[in-house]
């Protein structure tokens, strides 16, 4: 049930497995654990926030697992816009893809904009324009000449931020037991921040289910090894290998580190502070810690405006190859890289990147709800397409047998994945910080129907004009 794009619009399949795995890892390690985590502590306390992160990692597991039997049976660039038109409509794959490709397209232009606020550090009286111009000038150049060159970009950029993560749960786990002193102290604080100052669940249960909802977005990129699926040497082979190495290891670096933060650092100072990372590593003693985690998070915000730019650029690939939106952004050059819909994809990053400059409590903040959205709703297309895909297979005399990679415990892990998507939807109500998403969100998904189905109207009024008519009967 292989399926291949059209020879004369073929992307080439060059990437490794190496490429894969690091490209999946670095898309969901960013900001939001080095930076956002210390807020998330001290709104959940450290149990509710653990345990944020295990119900996360179990969905972003889940719906990897999803992918997995999906990106191997149909290992086509853009796959989950793909699998959604095909087994559930193409009105939602319109919808996935146009709101998977919001999402990137506003998270690269605020990468740039937050990348040159960190340069300032070091160059102070240097403008953050320069930077965000020259970090989109280097990444624009990184996408366009090759596909190898964009996934060895990314895997040195991600390789720097696991390194990082890993070297912190070694350091702040002997740190946290005694076997590091902790600023010239004697005393190790041991599980003492899991017992003091209200215990595991200080602030109740209710603050463990608004960190959820923000824990869950925090895992969304991990995704993105289905749009290198129809870029992939060797699909079949490679790709369930990543996936497998993905979830488990996500896991074990998010938890590990979060399990850390929370045993160094007490929930309540933990939201006053800028990274959580930058404090760790500065009470163990490390020289220039601010300067090394602000270069690891240059690195982490760089990664992921590289990854979005990939992302964003296949994705519109991919609608334009279904005819969905028009047909000059499927072009591609002799090295494979779609051109047209990586130059309009950097344009509107940059136009996002303007917004979130002059108006950032207006156009900026609702493009930004809805790219946060849209995460959570990429991943219930690709549980429902799942479900509907072995349902097809089956009705069709497939044998189970025969996939190459199987998603275990079928219906029953695609179910469990659409459920707790959702409960992650509907819990952005009670959060009045989140709430906006709902209601740019929602809109904006009904919008993307409209006009999929206006357009198919008008496509299919042309074609029976076009049979009662033909053009050659014409005088």
């Amino acid at each position: 049930m292989n399926l291949q794009e059209n020879s004369s619009q073929q992307l080439k399949r060059t990437m490794k497995s190496r490429h894969l795995f690091m490209i999946s890892l670095g898309g969901v390690i960013g900001t939001g654990l080095f930076l956002s985590t210390g807020y998330t502590l001290h709104q959940a306390g450290p149990g509710g926030t653990i345990l944020a992160y295990v119900i996360g990692g179990l969905m972003m597991y889940l719906v990897m697992q999803c992918l997995g039997e999906l990106s191997v049976a149909m290992p086509v660039t853009g796959s989950f816009q793909k699998y959604a038109t095909t087994f559930i409509g193409p009105s939602t794959g319109f919808m996935v893809g146009i709101m998977y490709w919001i999402n990137w397209v506003v998270t690269v232009g605020s990468e740039f904009t937050a990348s040159g606020i960190l340069m300032q550090r070091w160059f102070p009286d240097s403008s953050v324009w320069m930077w965000s111009a020259i970090f989109a000038a280097l990444l624009f150049i990184c996408n366009a000449f090759s596909v190898k060159l964009f996934a060895e970009t990314e895997f040195w950029f991600s390789s720097v931020k696991i390194v990082t993560i890993i070297l912190f749960i070694i350091l702040g786990g002997a740190a946290m037991f005694g076997l590091i002193s902790l600023n010239g102290t004697a005393d190790a604080p041991m599980l003492s921040n899991f017992t003091d100052h209200g215990g595991l669940f200080p602030n109740g249960f209710l603050a463990v289910f608004i960190a959820m909802i923000s824990v869950s977005f925090a895992f969304s990129g991990t995704e993105l090894i289905g749009v290198t699926a129809g870029e992939s040497a060797n699909p079949q082979k490679d790709i369930p290998r990543s996936i497998r190495n993905v979830a488990w290891r996500t896991v074990i670096f998010f938890i590990g580190a979060v399990f850390i933060l929370s045993g160094l650092i007490s929930w309540k100072d933990a939201g006053v502070i800028e990274s959580p990372f930058v404090a760790v590593f500065a009470e163990i003693g490390i020289p220039y810690a601010a300067d090394i985690m602000n270069f690891v998070i240059l690195t982490a915000l760089l990664s992921v405006a590289n990854s979005g730019l990939y992302a964003s650029t296949r994705m519109m690939w991919s609608l334009a190859n279904e005819n969905m939106i028009s047909s000059r952004f499927k072009k591609v050059t002799s090295k494979g890289i779609p051109l047209n819909a990586l130059m309009i994809s950097m344009a509107v990053s940059c136009l996002s990147l303007v917004s979130s400059i002059v108006a950032p409590g207006t156009v900026y903040v609702v493009m930004v709800a809805i790219a946060g959205f849209a995460g959570v709703v990429v991943w219930m297309s690709i549980a429902l397409s799942h479900l509907l895909f072995r349902k097809r297979f089956l009705k069709k005399g497939g044998n189970v047998k025969d996939l190459t990679f199987r998603t275990p415990l079928y219906p029953l892990m695609p179910i469990a994945a659409l459920l707790l998507c959702s409960a992650s939807c509907i819990g952005l109500a009670f959060d009045p910080n989140q709430r906006i998403a709902l209601f740019c969100g929602v809109p904006c998904i009904i919008l993307c129907y409209l006009i999929s189905h206006f357009k198919r109207n008008v496509t299919k009024a042309k074609k029976i004009s076009q049979e009662e008519y033909p053009a050659d009967h014409i005088l």
